[in-house]
């Protein structure tokens, strides 16, 4: 078993480091506190010129076709230096593989480059309703035929990127009349089509750099050519690429936690109390070591999912595993990081309280803990 990177994984998780400490780590306390768009453009722009939104994408529509491991450890890196940027970055790499995988080649070619370029600084990914977040299969959004164009109706929440996405998948009921999780279709979505709307962005806790925005379809017309796939068979498909999706959250977090307990490290050994640095002591030391361990093991759960994805091969399980371990891991290591500076960790003076509002929600988006243990569990006992 060879643990060993290519040179091009190297290159790829070394490029997004560098990048990470030097353009996004210095705007990122910024970003949270203002909401200023122009320095996540900005961002985002700059990652699209390195190549980094179409990382498991063919170089004929753009991409880099690195693949889901360097994607990985792409995400890592760039979590690490801001999570409001990370999210959007990882979202846009899936949508642009899901186009990839189930577009037709009208569909790719018009689509896939904008969000690989940056000329669409973002996509979006229309799945989640107000009665259908863990239970994606009970929406009510319908689209129904109408001459040349299918009229959607109804709604989606928590939609990143939605201010400035430039294409959005968006998933709807095309068969009221089909057993539930069949009748649903999936459509390429523009935010110029009439009826389209973009409604409020949340206030959030953390991540609050990124847009998450409720987007509504008030008799939304929308090309049937845009429709991807085979008709009602949408629900599948979303299932699928949430998969991939889950690779992402789960390095995303990785990065946080990783942040937070460098921070919190060297702190540790500048710190003084009783007459010695606090690193010294053993209680700190344990925290130090117990969150690194399971930092590095979730770490391999992600890249094992990453590699199985590259091969070809079955990977929900890994994904879930992978998702559910980082995620909790991370939450876990910035309270722990936290605890090490005390009173200072609450404070704004210091990354570490932005860090634990920005990694809370990684254990709830893309999938909830429950679900992923739901997921892993049905896996296991089939």
């Amino acid at each position: 078993m060879n643990f060993d990177l290519t040179e091009e994984q190297k290159i790829i998780q070394d490029t997004a480091a560098k990048f990470a400490k030097r353009e996004l780590e210095p705007v990122a306390a910024e970003l949270d506190q203002t909401k200023n768009r122009a320095i996540l453009k900005n961002n985002l722009r700059k990652l699209a010129e390195l190549g980094f939104m179409g990382l498991n994408v063919d170089p004929e529509y753009g991409g880099t076709a690195a693949g889901a491991v360097a994607f990985s450890l792409a995400m890592t890196e760039i979590g690490r230096g801001c999570a409001s940027t990370a999210v959007t970055t990882s979202v846009t790499n899936m949508v642009a593989e899901v186009i990839q995988s189930l577009g037709t080649e009208e569909q790719r070619q018009k689509y896939i480059p904008p969000l690989c370029s940056g000329e669409y600084v973002a996509g979006g990914f229309g799945l989640t309703e107000i009665c259908a977040g863990s239970d994606p299969a009970a929406m009510k959004t319908t689209a129904v035929l109408d001459g040349d164009d299918y009229v959607l109706n109804g709604g989606k929440i928590f939609i990143s990127s939605a201010e400035y996405a430039g294409v959005f998948v968006v998933w709807a009921v095309t068969d009221k009349e089909a057993s539930k999780g069949k009748g649903i279709s999936v459509f390429l979505v523009e935010p110029s089509f009439s009826g389209f709307i973009v409604g409020k962005d949340e206030m959030k806790m953390g991540q609050n750099g990124s847009s998450t925005n409720e987007i509504l379809f008030e008799d939304c017309r929308v090309p049937k050519n845009n429709m991807m796939g085979r008709l009602n068979d949408g629900f599948r498909i979303a299932v699928d690429e949430l998969d991939g999706g889950r690779i992402g959250i789960g390095s995303m977090a990785l990065g946080i936690g990783l942040a937070a307990m460098d921070f919190a490290t060297g702190y540790a050994k500048e710190r003084i109390q009783f007459d010695r640095p606090i690193a010294t002591q053993q209680a700190i030391q344990w925290m130090i070591a117990d969150n690194y361990t399971r930092l590095e093991a979730a770490r391999l759960l992600l890249l094992k999912a990453a590699y199985f994805k590259d091969q070809g091969r079955y990977y929900a399980k890994e994904a879930s595993m992978a998702k559910v371990y980082a995620t909790e891991s991370a939450n876990k290591a910035c309270y722990d990081a936290m605890q090490i500076l005390g009173g200072y960790g609450y404070t704004k003076d210091f990354p570490i309280e932005r860090y634990a509002r920005d990694v809370r929600v990684t254990s709830i988006y893309e999938g909830t803990s429950e679900i992923q243990r739901v997921i892993i569990a049905r896996d296991i006992l089939k």
